[in-house]
């Protein structure tokens, strides 16, 4: 592995290189002359710090319980990993926010262990975390750098990663998360084929990134970068080094751990003779031991202590049982689900499930042993065929049943000789409704969050709801983002009530009715806000002159907005003393 500080070649260096790549590929024959003619400047210099960066303001200020929260949206069961990620992850962020302002001596990272078997949910609880704060998030399998043995680049290619997740923003980047899977095929005590020279050489060269070291961007073997690099040295007359610093990348590493536990059994005196295996074998017993991991057990299992150092927080995820996963299926954000009704709905199709068939094929899932995994595989059985006959006919409804789980072809047959089956319909009728009541108590949710965390005052009308909750099933949308749409709208609607009470000098607004018609009118029309808006206030311009002599405020009505002559006459009568009560009778 070359050091970031190795000197950069020079053109006639490159030239070389190039020459024996394309003798190699072509044969001896093919070569190029001078590629990189020298610079017209003489003043050559390399910059270590060339081309910085727009500095990316970190702006995390989320709570741990916040962050555990919206965990809990997504995930089923894992309180504790969820737990121990929302409030190391929010430390890490807060830290890096402390450390901008003021030196801080002695910083450990809160680099992160999850121990869990496969699909439990370790990947899917990292990328949620890293969607919601937003910092560029890069997976790699530790695998892959232990298989041919450690080549240079390999571990710090997922550091260059980051840069490209973060479109080339080298200071996002140096803010993201790194996790590895699969650490524990690393361990050199695990090694089943092979030297565990390799494996423990990987560990080390992991010690540098996880800790803090500088990362060359330009690849040194990679000849794409050399021509890009070659071609600034021409034009520049200086070599372009751009480096990535690790010491805030957050790194967080997992693995299945197959026989750890006999590890931490051993240590407590409870390795049963004779029948151990038995014990072993369930995960209940499992992971009771895991949770009571120690840094003794990683180093006899394989890790070097300096590795170990550098993961000073673990996460033992539990074992999804057959409720787990139909707790799974059931929750609103399941990707399971909406994925296979988009799939459905591609055909124009709209399915709907059944509680006791999403049971039936969570408890088919189950028996699969790959956790949440299983559940896409088991619905896929069960679907295929309806997937396959479905879009050649004219049904754009189906009901998945218990019935259906039991016996797909036979119910494909029975619908397919039956479309109209009054049952079914009811049954879809009850599931849609069911959809509706739940989606209205979302949307309710949705908004007690919302002004608790931003202390606003927002509050949907009955027609506003029904209009979020029959777009969120239309496309299969969350609930949560169609609201901030709606409310991104009617803030809006807001900034142009302020800009045109500022040009007409009176106060303009829109009553509740009103602001309802022009979010449905942008919602179902796709009209822009802006656009309506003007051409409600062009309608008024003329009246709007006589009226800011009259009163302090107008108020726009849906009426007004509809038929704007008509409401604007109406207004000028009142506002011009034709009320019976007027003070010109002399009452």
């Amino acid at each position: 592995m070359k050091s970031v500080n190795a000197k950069f070649p020079s053109p006639n260096e490159m030239e070389k290189d190039f020459n024996e790549f394309l003798s190699k590929k072509y044969g001896g024959s093919v070569r190029v002359g001078s590629i990189f003619p020298a610079p017209q400047s003489e003043d050559l210099t390399e910059e270590g710090d060339a081309a910085t960066p727009e500095k990316h303001e970190i702006k995390f200020d989320m709570k741990p319980e916040e962050l555990e929260a919206y965990l809990n949206k997504y995930v089923i069961k894992q309180e504790e990993a969820k737990e121990v990620l929302a409030t190391k992850i929010c430390t890490h962020f807060q830290r890096i926010k402390l450390s901008s302002t003021q030196e801080l001596v002695g910083n450990i990272k809160n680099n992160i262990i999850l121990i869990g078997s496969t699909g439990v949910g370790k990947t899917y609880l990292i990328k949620l975390i890293a969607a919601k704060i937003g910092v560029p998030f890069v997976k790699g399998d530790a695998t892959k750098f232990s298989e041919t043995g450690y080549v240079g680049g390999d571990v710090e290619q997922l550091v260059r990663d980051l840069v490209h997740e973060a479109d080339g923003n080298i200071e996002l980047a140096q803010h993201g998360i790194i996790y590895i899977d699969e650490i524990d095929k690393i361990a050199a005590g695990n090694s089943a084929v092979g030297p565990d020279v390799s494996r423990t050489g990987v560990q080390r060269n992991l010690l540098k990134l996880m800790e803090e070291t500088d990362v060359d961007l330009k690849v040194p073997h990679d000849l794409a970068s050399q021509l890009e690099a070659a071609m600034k040295f021409q034009k520049t007359g200086k070599v372009e080094r751009k480096i990535i610093n690790t010491k805030n990348i957050l790194f967080i590493v997992s693995g299945v751990f197959n026989g750890l536990e006999d590890i931490i059994m051993k240590r407590l005196n409870q390795q049963k003779i004779g029948f151990s295996s038995q014990v072993q074998s369930k995960p209940e017993h499992k992971e009771k031991y895991l949770k009571q991991l120690k840094s003794e057990d990683l180093l006899e299992y394989g890790f070097e202590s300096e590795f170990i150092g550098r993961l000073p927080i673990v996460a033992v995820l539990d074992t999804l049982e057959a409720e787990d996963l139909y707790k799974i299926f059931t929750n609103r954000n399941c990707s399971v689900i909406v994925s296979k009704k988009r799939d459905f709905k591609a055909y124009d199709i709209d399915l709907k499930f059944e509680d006791k068939a999403l049971w039936e094929i969570a408890k088919r899932a189950y028996q699969e042993k790959t956790g949440a995994r299983g559940l896409v595989s088991a619905i896929e059985r069960v679907l295929l065929k309806f997937e396959k006959k479905l879009p050649s006919t004219d049904i754009k409804r189906m009901v998945v049943s218990a019935e259906v789980v039991a016996d797909p072809i036979g119910e494909l047959e029975k619908l397919l000789a039956n479309p109209d089956d009054k049952r079914i319909q009811l049954a879809y009728q009850q599931l849609l409704e069911d959809e509706k009541k739940i989606l209205r108590d979302n949307v309710s949710e949705y908004e007690q969050e919302f002004n608790k965390q931003h202390g606003d005052q927002i509050k949907f009308s009955a027609q506003v709801v029904e209009l979020i909750v029959d777009k969120a099933i239309a496309k299969d949308a969350k609930v949560e983002k169609i609201c901030e749409e709606v409310y991104q709208v009617q803030r809006s609607i807001r900034q142009t009530e302020d800009k045109f009470s500022k040009l007409y000098e009176l106060r303009i607004r829109f009553d509740d009715e009103a602001t309802d018609w022009i979010v449905k009118r942008v919602f179902e029309r796709g009209d822009k806000v802006d656009e309506i808006c003007e051409q409600v206030f062009n309608s008024y311009q003329q009246g709007l002159k006589l009226i800011k002599d009259k009163a302090e405020e107008f108020i726009i009505s849906r009426q007004g907005i509809e038929n704007p002559e008509s409401y604007l006459n109406q207004v000028i009568k009142e506002y011009f003393g034709q009320q019976p009560n007027s003070p010109s009778t002399g009452e």
